[in-house]
């Protein structure tokens, strides 16, 4: 008997006995839980309560940029007059709220929602363990991130706010904001920093789990080519936050120390502040700061976007009823990214005058990570031909990936160059790029994984009629809030005007078709919008400010949809009838619904490729991983014992 066999059949004497013996309370069960399911549950619904919040963020970022020094209605009463005098965005608060939206959207809602929750959940599950490899490292894990996220909700209630010098808190700046208090250490900035080591270290310890998990605890007959691509990807995943966070854990120690400490590690000689000269040692590299956050930045680009494909490639194949296509050939891919994403880190650094040979090696490499990209997605793409697809709401989210993630990866092909990110770098060009990868891209991925699970999970369907009016105003106003920015990047908008551009008439009062288009929409309904000055801006490239502030507002609204299907639908959705429901393929539909303590009934045992859909000569369209050879596919509904 292998090792992983050994272990896995030692897990589940193990979990039986403590089953039959020990009763847990409800704290212990459901709060301070060591199982690998509540846990990916919490991760879930803390992500997305952080991610609601992000959003919220932004939508005043948004009225700041639409309606520049006019009053915000309700929420600028809420903020005070020290942020909002007169209900009106100041830019200290519009620079808050920007580094707290990527901060928060990024370390606090996508990767945790994406790898920790369903990673979690999941993987395991499709492995055929009774739970990670180690349960208690996993509930730290988990209880680290809430304090990382907690430390950094408690920071907007400091004197001096939360931090204000964008979320990638960048050297001298960030190190010398907010020091002229007299204790540091309640600053936004510090806590930040506090709070992103809590954050990196919760990371690393999940990522040693997943890693763990996968090498040692699948199931008998799972090989390394029976694995669904799904855990292909997490495995990537965890070794790509394993080898990429800690540099950035350091980057935010040593920046402590400069700032509490006196050190200069990343502070230079000579530095003014406020008109003085700081009573420092000098000799820091601010550069070094720079290389060691994008030494995380670009592969926490995979990290957020691995697990949305790896969702998508769960969804498809189950509701087109062919394989997937490519599975090998998408694993490979997959290692590949993973690999050359330790090496293109400095196509973020163009500006700080790196030599020719330097910026052609990343613009090179740059280039290369595409290819695996293109890849995974045209073999998701080519799975679809010939399929006979049915469009549940899982199946819309998934297909409105394709194309939403396409267009995020060919508009980050000419940032690749060096001399067209001189001028591109910094505009609303590099964040319509970077949205259309995680908004529509990766997000819409998370919601597939969402509807697709969600029977599984709670033994009841989410309603398919609310997730129509959930999908297609979401992808309507995705495309609304951002595509725009690709257009006013190119003509030179600056990503952290908080005042649209008002104050830059001779770049932002320019035309083009598009802005005409939008302009005579306005117009035509008796709409003139005006700048900050009073400028008439209906004609002008500014007019697409008002339009994707309305997106986004309207993208706020098509979440309501979700979020009350999401909590009905516990105790109001249709009832599964069976523990398969969309009858698919994987060994995560083989447990019970939901799965209890300890997953499987009995030690299960995989014996064929994860897709094995629509075989010739076989009595349905699908053919179950666990399904003995003879055996018939038994359609049944199985209750966990507690």
């Amino acid at each position: 008997m292998s090792s992983a066999t050994a272990t896995h059949d030692h897990s589940h004497a193990d979990h039986a006995h403590e089953h039959d013996h020990h009763q847990q309370s409800w704290l212990y069960k459901y709060i301070f839980s060591t199982d690998h399911k509540v846990i990916g549950i919490q991760y879930g619904f803390t992500a997305m309560a952080f991610l609601l919040f992000g959003f919220f963020l932004m939508m005043v970022m948004r009225w700041s940029i639409a309606f520049p020094g006019q009053p915000m209605p309700i929420f600028g009463a809420i903020m005070g007059e020290r942020w909002a005098p007169g209900g009106v965005v100041t830019p200290e608060l519009y620079n808050m709220f920007g580094a707290m939206h990527g901060t928060i959207m990024v370390f606090l809602g996508i990767v945790p929602l994406g790898f920790a929750a369903f990673g979690n959940y999941v993987m395991p599950l499709q492995i055929g363990a009774v739970d990670m490899a180690f349960p208690k490292l996993n509930a730290w894990s988990y209880w680290l991130y809430f304090i990382g996220g907690l430390m950094m909700m408690i920071s907007f209630f400091l004197p001096t706010g939360a931090a204000q010098v964008g979320w990638t808190n960048y050297s001298p700046l960030a190190t010398t904001a907010q020091i002229d208090v007299k204790d540091l250490f309640w600053t936004g900035q510090t806590q930040w920093l506090m709070a992103m080591v809590m954050l990196i270290s919760s990371s690393l310890l999940g990522a040693v789990n997943f890693i763990t998990t996968l090498l040692n605890l699948r199931c008998k007959g799972m090989t390394w080519m029976r694995m669904p691509f799904f855990c292909w990807a997490m495995l990537v995943t965890a070794f790509l936050l394993l080898l990429a966070f800690p540099p950035l854990e350091v980057a935010a120690i040593l920046q402590l120390f400069d700032r509490l400490f006196g050190s200069s590690f990343f502070l230079p000689t000579g530095l003014v502040e406020a008109n003085r000269h700081l009573d420092i040692a000098g000799g820091g590299s601010p550069l070094l700061y720079q290389h060691l956050f994008w030494f995380l930045g670009h592969p926490e680009v995979y990290v957020l976007i691995l697990p949305a494909i790896a969702i998508v490639a769960e969804v498809i194949p189950t509701n087109i009823r062919r394989p997937l296509w490519g599975h090998r050939t998408m694993i490979y891919a997959a290692l590949v990214l993973g690999f050359l994403s330790f090496i293109v880190w400095a196509h973020h650094m163009y500006l700080t005058g790196m030599g020719s040979v330097v910026s052609t090696f990343f613009q090179i490499t740059t280039v290369l990570i595409s290819v695996p990209s293109v890849i995974l997605l045209t073999c998701l793409m080519i799975s679809l031909w010939g399929g006979s697809i049915r469009f549940n709401t899982a199946m819309l989210f998934a297909c409105a990936f394709l194309p939403m993630f396409g267009i995020g990866g060919l508009t980050g092909l000419p940032l690749a160059f060096s001399y067209i990110d001189l001028f591109l770098h910094d505009t609303y060009y590099v964040i319509g790029h970077f949205h259309y990868v995680v908004a529509p891209g990766t997000i819409f991925g998370l919601f597939a994984g969402i509807y697709h699970w969600y029977p599984k999970i709670t033994g009841r369907f989410m309603n398919e009629t609310a997730g129509r009016w959930h999908f297609w105003p979401s992808l309507v106003f995705m495309n609304l809030l951002f595509a725009p920015m690709l257009v006013q990047g190119m003509a030179g908008f600056h990503r952290r005007w908080h005042d649209g551009g008002a104050a830059f008439e001779g770049t932002t009062h320019g035309s083009m078709w598009i802005s005409e288009l939008v302009g005579g929409v306005f117009k035509l309904f008796g709409f003139h919008m005006y700048d900050g000055k009073g400028n008439d801006i209906t004609d002008t490239l500014m007019i697409l400010n008002p339009l994707m502030s309305f997106a986004a507002w309207g993208l706020a609204l098509s979440q309501v949809p979700f979020i009350i299907n999401l909590f009905l639908s516990i105790k109001g959705g249709k009832k599964v009838t069976s523990d398969n429901p969309w009858q698919s393929t994987t060994l995560e539909w083989a447990t019970p619904t939901p799965p209890g303590h300890g997953n499987f009934l009995e030690d299960p045992v995989v014996y064929r490729q994860p897709y094995e859909y629509s075989v010739p000569g076989a009595e349905t369209d699908y053919t179950p991983s666990w399904l003995p050879e003879g055996a018939k596919v038994e359609d049944k509904l199985t209750h966990a014992k507690h």
